[in-house]
C-alpha cells in the first residue's frame, strides 16, 4: 500500500515507531554525536619563511620584514633590497632569500619618509635642505644611467632617487670618510639618493640589479612600518 492510501491511525503509528527508534539510537550513540559536534577546527596557517642573513647583524624589525617578504612572496620571485634608514644600512638578497651582502650607505640628509611632489623635475641646486629625503616604500627597481652616462639603479624614477656608487667630488662633504666611520650618525649627506661603496655596488648590486629588475624596500624612519606597508600590517609575522 502507498503512503497516500494509509489511514491516519496507521500513519501515526509509523511516525511513533520512527520516533522511538531515533530516541533509542540517540541513547546508544551519545558519545559519537557529542564528539562530532565538539571536534576542534584546526586552522592551516601559512608557514613563516625566514630569510638567510648569513650571520650579518640586523635589527629585529628588518629580520621580521624579510620574513614577511619570503612568507608572502611579496618580491614576486625577484631579488630584493632592504634599506634600513634608521641604521643607514643596505641588505641585498637573491630571489631565494639568501643575503648576498650588506653595507653602510649614505642617504638623504633630511629626516623624513616622503618626497616633495615634483622634486624629480627640479634642478639639484633648487632642492632645499629640508627636501632632501630618501622616500620610504616599495619600489620596483630599473637599471639605468645618469646624465653623465654612469650606470645606476633607479629606485623611484619620478622622484629622481637612485642607488649608485658614492661620488666623492666635493672634498668638504667627506663622503668616503662618512661611509667608513664606525657609527651611522654622519651618513646623512645626499640629496635623497642611496650612495654605496663602489666595490659593493660593482660586486653585489650591479650583478643582481644592473641588468634586470628587483624590489627595493625602503623602511621608514618617522612613520611606522605598518603605516607605509599596508600588506605587512595585515600579516602576523613573529620572526
Amino acid at each position: 500500500m502507498s503512503r497516500s492510501e494509509q489511514s491516519p491511525s496507521q500513519f501515526d503509528a509509523v511516525l511513533k515507531g520512527l520516533g522511538i527508534g531515533c530516541a533509542v539510537v540517540a541513547l546508544i550513540l551519545p558519545g559519537q554525536v557529542t564528539s562530532r559536534q565538539s571536534r576542534p577546527v584546526v586552522a592551516h596557517q601559512q608557514p613563516v619563511l625566514v630569510a638567510d642573513f648569513a650571520g650579518e647583524e640586523a635589527s629585529p624589525e628588518i629580520r621580521r620584514f624579510a620574513s614577511w617578504i619570503m612568507s608572502t612572496a611579496d618580491h614576486r620571485g625577484m631579488p630584493f633590497v632592504l634599506v634600513d634608514k634608521q641604521h643607514v644600512r643596505v641588505f641585498v638578497f637573491e630571489a631565494g632569500g639568501r643575503l648576498l651582502g650588506a653595507t653602510p650607505a649614505l642617504m638623504g640628509s633630511a629626516v623624513g619618509d616622503d618626497s616633495v611632489a615634483g622634486i624629480g623635475e627640479r634642478e639639484i641646486s633648487a632642492i632645499q635642505p629640508h627636501e632632501r629625503t630618501t622616500p620610504a616604500g616599495r619600489f620596483v627597481s630599473v637599471p639605468g644611467v645618469n646624465s653623465t652616462g654612469e650606470d645606476i639603479v633607479w629606485v623611484d624614477y619620478d622622484a629622481a632617487v637612485s642607488m649608485h656608487r658614492v661620488r666623492a667630488k666635493e672634498p668638504s662633504e667627506r663622503r668616503l670618510e662618512r661611509l667608513a666611520s664606525a657609527t651611522p650618525d654622519d651618513n646623512r649627506i645626499s640629496f635623497g639618493c642611496i650612495n654605496l661603496p663602489a666595490p659593493f655596488y660593482d660586486g653585489v648590486v650591479k650583478p643582481v640589479l644592473g641588468s634586470s629588475r628587483g624590489v627595493i624596500y625602503v623602511l621608514p624612519e618617522t612613520r611606522s612600518t605598518t603605516d607605509v606597508f599596508q600588506a605587512y600590517a595585515a600579516a602576523d609575522i613573529k620572526s
